[in-house]
């Protein structure tokens, strides 16, 4: 690839890998298969990704394996596939049932005679407060952060570890986020457009791929703010906790985006079991070390 085309790749690829994918997400709204649709852009997403990886990486010292692929593929599936899907969302269709009085009009606070797509971005927004919070609690509380450190402690960052979280702390920041929402009496329908666009964004966000965002990461939570979120230095590490955008990190002063390039090597100073099955009882086996997090995710 020549460098006048890496460049432009550079600066395009994540608007419009972002964008394509949410066109892909109404397409399949207006053709009432939603579900179908996310599946097939997510996995051709991950598949553009991959080859850009391997094209124009961010970080060429992440390119060799580090032995932890089966236990990313492990604790997604678990996290996303059982707790997300199977679990809470099931859990949020029954709550939603029991909480349809504050959703007909005199009762929700929910702007429903907006446009969807202006639901939309204001779904985004109310449930990224909770979202915030909870990322943020799963670094500073220690409780919380035996189960996040497992995302922290791994040593590259690309598309496949996107998932790699404790089934615990995935469970936490779902419920809270959507929870949120359905306090307010959010429809449905915006709920799975939130959890479509977190998936976006995720995947994107951990990818290794040469990206430029210039202003984008005043507003979005880009690969280049979560590889400082990444850092071994706390000062750089608990900062960027937004999921996708990244209002409450400016309001709440934990925004950070130094004019240097984020640090490559990342992790944590606990030891982390190389093992899924290890992995999911290090939280508990650790429950009696009340330090304060070491490292940042």
């Amino acid at each position: 690839m020549n460098t006048k085309l890496r460049f432009a790749v550079s600066c395009l690829a994540w608007p419009v890998l972002l964008v394509s994918c949410l066109a892909g997400t109404a397409y399949g709204f207006s053709v009432d298969h939603p579900v179908i649709a996310f599946n097939v852009i997510y996995f051709s997403l991950a598949a553009c990704l991959f080859m850009l990886e391997r094209k124009m990486p961010h970080e060429q010292e992440w390119m060799p394996s580090d032995g932890q692929t089966l236990a990313n593929i492990a604790h997604t599936l678990m996290s996303k596939g059982t707790v997300q899907t199977l679990i809470v969302f099931s859990s949020a269709i029954g709550l939603a049932s029991y909480i349809t009085p504050m959703s007909e009009p005199g009762h929700s606070i929910w702007p429903r005679d907006w446009p969807l797509w202006a639901q939309i971005i204001l779904g985004v927004f109310v449930s990224e407060f909770a979202l915030y919070w909870s990322h943020r609690m799963a670094h500073e509380i220690p409780f919380f952060w035996k189960f996040h450190a497992i995302h922290h402690s791994v040593t590259k960052l690309w598309i496949i570890n996107t998932g790699r979280f404790h089934f615990i702390d995935s469970l936490k920041s779902v419920v809270m986020g959507m929870t949120v929402l359905l306090l307010v009496g959010a429809p449905m329908e915006v709920l799975t457009w939130l959890s479509a666009i977190t998936a976006y964004v995720g995947i994107l966000t951990h990818c290794n791929v040469e990206m430029r965002f210039g202003p984008l990461s005043y507003v979005f939570n880009t690969p280049g703010l979560h590889r400082w979120h990444h850092s071994r230095d706390l000062r750089e590490g608990n900062m960027n906790y937004g999921e996708n955008v990244v209002l409450w990190d400016m309001l709440f002063g934990t925004w950070f985006n130094e004019n240097r390039r984020p640090p490559a090597n990342i992790g944590i100073s606990e030891q982390m079991p190389s093992r899924f099955i290890e992995q999911l009882a290090w939280p508990f086996r650790n429950m009696k070390n009340n330090n304060q997090p070491e490292a940042a995710e």
